[in-house]
């Protein structure tokens, strides 16, 4: 059971990160793509945000639907759904192409996180979660930190329709091998029954259900408000680095092609190393006698915290003391990110409603993407090109996803069941 298990939240991992080099190519494709169609600032962040739409609002039927088919089914459709629109997207002619394939994407990519969480779910004891949620969440930013070499090269290499051909067959490839792959830990055979035994009674929740607790009813939940609330602010940051951070580093700081696919890659990078930290440090915390409350909520405030630091980046005139704040931001916002998955699955108050959680903060979550994307193109040409703005609102929404982890966020434990009436 140990090497399958670690199979496979590799395999998410890897998921994660073809994911992002599917969100990540057309940023870095967009300085080639308006010089080629004469796109301007404002309608190239309207493109660019067409994704999160409904990436967002599929979010919700999305872990509706895991939660009912398993993650087998949901992966394998969703992987191959999201390639096949990345391929579209560089047959795209216009403006209303790319926002139509971009659509597409993001229905796809809905499944993903969601999906990922309850494999974390299915597999892991909850002393080890806080570690394999790291890495499948990790895989969002090795994606984006390959992205850039990796786009960049085949950009040079193929021009920018060749870029999404070659990143969507990427996702094709995985989808058929995780269907021929993956079963539930009680559906393989080569497990002894006692290890599978010890498994499930990990996935058993401690709180009396006493009354079903439907989709509609987490919506009632403080801690479910807090995790969107906190999401929300998190992903108005990190977005940033999937959307406009390679345009910026090019108009304002200077950066060519070739330095954006080696320096520009160094916060995806370290985000990388963050998202292991994070998941580590909760569940060594465990280990050392603290609550899982206080274990999880440590790192979620001191992440957002620390992460804060985004907004000093477009102050400072050193262009190395920029990438830094970025790359510090960037790790501390991964730090957070690999416990949010990790809360979301702790906090269900059924097996049932692992997925559906993990949507629904993840709708709320990507809504920023839609804000961060349209909201930085619209100032870019309010300001004539400065990112001040755009960046400091990231800083102070951090401060703002600390404080809700802090205060709306209970206890991180099955929720009980709401009484009704009265």
């Amino acid at each position: 059971m140990p090497k399958m298990r670690w199979l496979i939240i590799w395999m998410c991992f890897l998921a994660n990160a073809i994911s992002y080099i599917d969100r990540a190519n057309l940023a870095i494709a967009a300085p080639s793509i308006r010089a080629e169609l004469g796109i301007d600032a404002a309608t190239m962040g309207w493109v660019l945000g067409a994704f999160f739409w409904t990436y967002a609002v599929m979010q919700l039927p999305a872990g509706w639907f895991i939660d009912k088919v398993g993650v087998r089914v949901s992966l394998a459709f969703a992987v191959t759904w999201w390639s096949l629109f990345t391929v579209a997207t560089g047959a795209a002619r216009g403006v209303s192409q790319f926002i139509g394939a971009r659509l597409m994407l993001g229905v796809g990519e809905a499944a993903s996180l969601p999906s990922f969480t309850k494999t974390a779910f299915n597999w892991f004891p909850r002393s080890e979660r806080g570690f394999a949620c790291a890495i499948f969440n990790s895989g969002s930013t090795a994606g984006s930190a390959l992205s850039l070499p990796l786009v960049t090269a085949l950009i040079a290499a193929a021009g920018w329709r060749g870029a999404f051909v070659v990143t969507g067959g990427l996702g094709v490839i995985w989808a058929l091998a995780w269907w021929f792959i993956y079963r539930d830990p009680e559906q393989y055979r080569a497990i002894a029954p006692r290890e599978v035994e010890a498994l499930l009674a990990q996935r058993s929740m401690p709180a009396a259900v006493t009354e079903k607790i439907s989709w509609l009813d987490l919506f009632r939940y403080r801690s479910i408000w807090g995790l969107m609330i906190g999401l929300f602010c998190l992903n108005f940051a990190i977005y940033f680095f999937i959307t406009w951070f390679p345009s910026y580093l090019l108009q304002a700081r200077g950066f060519s092609l070739a330095s954006l696919g080696t320096w520009g890659a160094l916060p995806a990078v370290m985000a990388v190393v963050g998202n292991w930290m994070g998941g580590y440090t909760s569940d060594r915390l465990l280990k050392l006698g603290w609550s899982h409350t206080k274990a999880r909520k440590t790192c979620l405030v001191g992440g957002m915290a620390m992460a804060s630091c985004i907004g000093l980046s477009a102050f400072v005139e050193s262009t190395w003391m920029c990438l830094t704040l970025f790359t510090l931001a960037y790790a501390s916002l991964s730090f957070t990110g690999a416990n949010v998955w990790t809360v979301a699955s702790e906090i269900a108050p059924t097996p049932g409603h692992v997925a559906s959680i993990g949507g629904i903060q993840n709708f709320a979550g990507n809504l920023a993407g839609i804000m961060i994307s349209t909201f930085t193109g619209v100032m870019l040409v309010i300001t004539k090109g400065s990112f001040l703005i755009p960046l400091s609102v990231a800083g102070g929404l951090c401060l703002v996803g600390a404080l809700s982890y802090l205060f709306l966020v209970g206890k991180v434990e099955p929720l009980p069941a709401l009484r009704r009436g009265g």
